[in-house]
């Protein structure tokens, strides 16, 4: 499934979009953070399908999974 995403340099700089269009990842999950239904979006983008989204929820999970958090000392000034 994440298959469907890609990045291409000439395309929006670069940023992971879904395969064969000019939407990123980034507004698709935008989008569904706004509270646009999943049919609304499939609705609007007639060229998305439902697993493009389910993809672009993929892409996102594991982009964070991959994130290091280290707890700092506080500095005094």
């Amino acid at each position: 499934m994440i298959e469907r995403i890609t990045a291409n340099p000439k395309i929006l700089g670069g940023k992971p979009i879904v395969q064969g269009t000019r939407l990123s990842v980034e507004f698709i999950l935008e989008l569904l953070a706004s509270d646009v239904s999943e049919a609304e979006i499939l609705e609007d983008y007639t060229h998305l399908t439902r697993e493009d989204i389910h993809a672009c929820l993929k892409y996102a999970a594991r982009s964070c999974r991959n994130e290091i958090y280290v707890e700092l000392d506080p500095v005094s000034a």
